[in-house]
């Protein structure tokens, strides 16, 4: 079978790789090569994108270079710690970006997104495919834009580890790129992930340049090891075509915990040495906040990044508490800048 054939990829993609790839190139999901390793260039995407370009927040903030999006890490289905947490950061950040969990379901992203709204915050909305139809997510896809969400990244979605909820079924009726046109298509402002220093990495230029082509309004970048590393990948990208605005992932972190899950992702690199010191420091959380800032102000001053993604828990003892620490980072970010 051809590479890059969505019967070969365990999440049915016809625009991978997914961000999951390991360093070895061997699916996350299989013990098999991934299925779009061999390919030469990305496959193309060709049909026609939606026009114009919605009214956003955080685009307008984007055009300023300066733009930062948090991470907003929620407990389960507790619109009140929902509330509190926004009030915290809200002035911190441009916007929030929700994730998506596999071991942690909550409100549908439609509430999550009213309830954003409703306490002052900006709501960006991560959809993934793993766990929904495509009934479903033109259903969310509709409901985010009837409560005022201001924007969607659409992603394919990491697979489900072995042993979490078992008896659930995983989807992949689209990729994220199919998903990203369709939610441009209903008029809605899209962000697409990337992950620069996946393997295969001679693909990942490309490829983002296919979602844009898709209909994409602005890339969020998975984190990177070094920020050169980080400028390469986007002088590539706009060489190859990319003109939409691209936000650099900062990694939050302020003890062990919330500094080792950021490094057990496949596909994504953190700065080992950055984090051996600030878990070294006499003082780690005030380390990491500094470290954080560092970064921030390094990935900003790349040509081509017009801002950046608070990104991770920030604290393992709770999701108030990594919501202060990236509240902090993102004063000083500002204050600095």
């Amino acid at each position: 079978m051809p590479a890059g054939d969505m019967a070969d990829c365990p999440k049915s993609m016809t625009y991978g790789p997914c961000g999951g790839v390991r360093d070895d190139l061997r699916c996350e999901m299989a013990e098999h090569v991934c299925t779009f390793a061999d390919l030469d260039e990305p496959r193309p995407w060709s049909a026609e994108p939606a026009a114009g370009t919605p009214t956003s927040a955080l685009l307008t903030a984007l055009a300023t270079g300066r733009a930062l999006l948090s991470d907003l890490t929620l407990p389960s289905y507790d619109a009140k710690a929902l509330a509190s947490l926004v009030a915290v950061m809200s002035d911190s950040c441009d916007a929030f970006l929700v994730g998506e969990h596999q071991n942690r379901p909550d409100f549908p992203p439609t509430v999550i997104a009213a309830l954003v709204r409703e306490a002052g915050g900006v709501p960006w909305m991560t959809l993934a495919c793993r766990d929904r139809n495509r009934v479903v997510l033109e259903q969310e896809v509709a409901g985010l834009g009837l409560v005022g969400a201001d924007g969607v990244l659409c992603v394919t979605g990491d697979g489900r580890a072995p042993g979490v909820r078992p008896g659930v079924t995983q989807v992949f009726d689209l990729d994220g790129t199919e998903l990203a046109a369709l939610a441009a298509q209903r008029g809605l402002a899209v962000a697409v992930p990337e992950s620069p220093e996946a393997a295969p990495q001679h693909l990942r230029p490309g490829r983002l340049v296919q979602k844009q082509r898709a209909g994409a309004h602005l890339a969020v970048l998975n984190h990177v090891g070094r920020a050169e590393r980080l400028a390469v990948f986007v002088a590539e990208a706009r060489a190859q075509g990319l003109t939409i605005p691209v936000v650099a992932g900062v990694a939050v972190y302020t003890d062990e915990p919330s500094a080792r899950v950021l490094q057990r992702f496949p596909g994504l690199h953190v700065d080992g040495a950055s984090v051996e010191r600030v878990l070294a420091a006499d003082d780690v959380r005030e380390a990491g906040i500094a470290a954080a800032v560092d970064e921030a102000l390094a990935l900003l001053a790349i040509d081509g990044i017009s801002g950046v993604n608070l990104s991770g828990r920030g604290s393992s003892m709770s999701e108030a508490d990594g919501a202060e620490v990236k509240a902090e980072v993102g004063h000083r970010i500002r204050a600095a800048a």
